[in-house]
């Protein structure tokens, strides 16, 4: 291994002229990148791939993930959102964010693209586990809580946003196309007569 210089390394560089071999658990340790996809190719630190875009960050710059500060360039631990080019972060620390959300959920952490920059994550070595995020019963509930405040401008129920009753002034009403606000019927003038509701960004 050319990292700790220990016999049985197994991973040779997939550079066609490079003798170089490693082991996994030295990878890190030594700057070599794995693709965890297709033919699952690896490389040394010097055939690495990296990122292309032309940028850097600005002094004092951190990582939108743990906050400490980033590299003064791109480097092997110091990467960049390929799409907006101002979300900065380590890799160990978007390692991490990608084992815990998975495909369905890895975003750049400002922009929120999530093809192009799970693209670039996979090219730049970062296993993104084909999976769910894991979700906690906490998570679960709040995703399936249903909306249940008046989001009015100006809420004119005497028990407050939160009171709600089944019928009558005070029925909460939630926007049949989004349902992530509501309204009282008086805060939003909507007579008995009307079934459906939507609000304003709807």
């Amino acid at each position: 291994c050319y990292v700790c210089g220990q016999s049985g390394a197994a991973i040779k560089c997939s550079q066609w002229d490079c003798d170089r071999r490693f082991h996994l658990p030295c990878a890190g340790e030594g700057e070599c990148v794995t693709r965890y996809f297709g033919l699952c190719r690896s490389f040394c630190w010097e055939h690495r791939p990296a990122q292309s875009v032309e940028v850097a960050p600005a002094a004092d710059t951190t990582c939108l993930f743990c906050l400490d500060p980033v590299e003064n360039s791109l480097s092997f631990g110091t990467m960049v959102c390929p799409v907006c080019c101002h979300a900065w972060f380590h890799r160990t620390c978007i390692q991490k964010q990608a084992a815990y959300t998975g495909t369905s959920k890895l975003a750049c952490p400002l922009c929120r693209d999530r093809e192009i920059f799970q693209g670039e994550m996979l090219l730049m070595g970062i296993c993104i586990p084909f999976r769910l995020p894991d979700l906690d019963e906490e998570d679960v509930a709040a995703l399936n809580a249903r909306h249940s405040r008046c989001d009015a401008s100006r809420c004119r129920c005497p028990g407050g946003r939160e009171q709600q009753e089944e019928e009558g002034p005070w029925q909460l009403l939630l926007c049949s196309s989004c349902a992530a606000e509501g309204t009282h019927r008086l805060c939003s003038q909507v007579d008995s007569s009307t079934q459906s509701w939507e609000c304003l960004g709807c």
